[in-house]
């Protein structure tokens, strides 16, 4: 297939709309959570850049080239590492946010089963197969 085919095939995609607005939705609350420390913004900036790349490459190119990508984001897509603040942000968000649907899970023990499964996971993945990085001095540089 040349390149040109799959251009035309991108751009008829119907899903190409989809991929968009949940780029755009992914976004907005990953540039929320930059505010918010409830929200974590390195998910969400991870699904902006996939949701881009399969919608818009001239959105996608846009994307890895702002601020907000390169702060947050650049770091790990390069080298699979982030800071210990960085780590420990998005471990204490994680586990406010599935304590609260633990505690709303009151009647489901599966439910909650499945929680704590994931939780683990969550943990054992941030702690040992994300490496951690110095965090950069801007006064160094």
């Amino acid at each position: 297939m040349t390149e040109e085919t799959k251009k035309e095939k991108e751009k008829k995609s119907p899903f190409r709309v989809l991929w968009l607005l949940l780029g755009l939705l992914c976004l907005g609350l990953g540039t929320v959570g930059v505010v918010l420390p409830i929200l974590p913004t390195v998910p969400f900036y991870l699904a902006t850049a996939f949701c881009f790349a399969k919608s818009s490459r001239k959105l996608h190119d846009w994307f890895l080239k702002t601020s907000l990508y390169k702060k947050h984001l650049e770091s790990f897509v390069e080298d699979r590492s982030m800071t210990k603040g960085t780590k420990i942000k998005i471990i204490v968000t994680v586990t406010l946010l599935m304590g609260v649907g633990f505690a709303m899970m009151g009647r489901v023990p599966v439910g909650r089963i499945l929680l704590v499964i994931v939780w683990v996971f969550h943990l054992w993945y941030f702690i040992f197969r994300i490496d951690t990085r110095q965090e950069i001095n801007k006064n160094e540089e």
